[in-house]
């Protein structure tokens, strides 16, 4: 796992969910908004899953996550 994608606070802990099926360890806190960017994925157009639920994009900068939590993301791309 690489630095950009894990996070952790100054005592070492973190929660782990699970990122379109990969496991991944964050920070306690870390906003859908913070993993989106922490992925590059930052200037994309995304959708998101939390839980099988599409969570709007106007709360994935206040949206925390939680141990265990299955996400989805998928980027949309436009074209013909």
């Amino acid at each position: 796992m690489s630095d950009e994608t894990r996070a952790s606070l100054d005592d070492g802990r973190t929660i782990t969910v699970r990122v379109n099926g990969n496991a991944m360890q964050c920070s306690p806190g870390t906003t859908l908004r913070s993993l989106i960017e922490s992925l590059g994925m930052g200037k994309q157009a995304v959708a998101v899953e939390v839980g099988g639920k599409l969570v709007p994009h106007r709360e994935h900068a206040t949206r925390t996550l939680s141990e265990g939590e299955v996400i989805e993301l998928v980027s949309l791309v436009g074209g013909g």
